[in-house]
């Protein structure tokens, strides 16, 4: 769901899509055979043979280029307005998605195979609602490592007024809001629990409690959080709802690490085709497959997060483990967009004084 922070799919399968940077312009292939450019975040990945069988059912190649995170994303997007990056843009999110469509740099496009059980991913009438098709989604959560708190003694902090509590002093740690997605999810959970007139009195608290401010979720998550896969002494790590189920060994019933549900940020990501393509039907049907059940039922596995196709099917283990908020912060993507720039900037000024 992940956009997640830029190292957050490299950690489990890989990305097995090699990065073609040919010389070719987007569309072109340099055998004279139909390629699209597929523009993503640096997470984006697919088991191997997913893309493949794309070209087989299309004749269709499709070349990967990974342009930073979500927000440098669609930056470049921006940038590239009037010389397109490519034809596909998978990894636009819903905190970056009313900039992308205010820019201009999408066509009018989103999935028919679309259906109304998916619409609660769907953007707002727009905010992207036309040009963007929800391919992914997962909530931003705090993670807490029950095995760490048993054995202290101390109970588990719960919400986010939590968080601040002399209790829980020098455990918490988190990816920068910005320069990591998830950090920036989390920063946006806080305004949203806060308002405009309390979320930097929060931060303040955060601070004076001792939080740890990594540039970006590996970081965070592998290096300074306490858990089974990581090497820190952090119990709490700002990472997803869908995390805990790859904490769990072979043959365990219980997952060592959990979801705080009330502190969660949904973020959903989307693909849509990019304005100024020359291959606007090949794109299309890209969008289509990065919907379709095929490649739905990838994703958990490889980017570890949630499709949004109803009939796409989890992987086991994962109805047991990894848990879905049930009231989640959200903010309106127009007033992220309006208030973003301003937000990181105050931001800033409190977590990097």
């Amino acid at each position: 769901m992940h956009t997640r922070n830029t190292t957050y799919a490299a950690t489990g399968l890989g990305l097995v899509v090699a990065l073609s940077l040919s010389a070719c312009a987007p569309g072109g292939a340099a055998d004279g055979g139909e390629k699209i450019v597929l523009v993503t975040h640096d997470s984006f990945s697919l088991s191997e043979g997913t893309l493949e069988s794309f070209t087989e059912q299309t004749g269709v190649e499709v070349e990967v280029q990974a342009a930073g995170d979500a927000g440098e994303l669609v930056n470049k997007l921006v940038l590239t307005k009037n010389s397109p990056l490519g034809d596909v843009v998978f990894g636009i999110d819903n905190t970056f998605a009313t900039r992308a469509v205010d820019e201009g740099v999408l066509e009018e496009y989103a999935s028919p195979d679309l259906t109304d059980a998916e619409s609660q991913y769907l953007l707002p009438a727009g905010s992207g609602l036309e040009q963007l098709t929800p391919i992914d989604n997962g909530d931003v959560c705090v993670n807490v490592d029950h095995e760490w708190f048993t054995e202290a003694g101390i109970p588990e902090p719960a919400t986010l007024e939590d968080l601040a509590k002399p209790a829980y002093k020098d455990l918490f740690v988190l990816p920068a809001a910005n320069s990591s997605s998830p950090g920036l999810a989390f920063l946006l959970a806080t305004i949203a629990r806060f308002g405009e007139d309390g979320w930097e009195s929060y931060w303040r608290s955060l601070v004076d409690n001792g939080v740890k401010i990594d540039a970006g979720w590996s970081d965070a998550y592998y290096v300074d959080f306490s858990g089974p896969s990581s090497d820190g002494d952090r119990p709490l790590v700002v990472s997803y709802a869908s995390s805990p189920p790859f904490e769990v060994s072979e043959g365990e019933t219980v997952a060592p690490t959990g979801a705080l549900l009330d502190t969660c940020f949904r973020q959903t990501e989307y693909a849509g085709v990019i304005a100024g393509t020359k291959n606007a039907e090949a794109a299309e049907k890209l969008v289509d497959f990065l919907f379709s059940v095929e490649v739905q039922n990838d994703i958990p596995e490889s980017m570890y997060v949630f499709p949004v196709n109803s009939a796409a099917t989890l992987p086991e283990g994962w109805s047991r483990f990894a848990e879905v908020a049930a009231d989640p912060f959200v903010i309106d993507p127009a007033a992220i967009d309006a208030n973003r720039t301003r937000w990181l900037t105050e931001w800033a000024a409190i977590a990097t004084p």
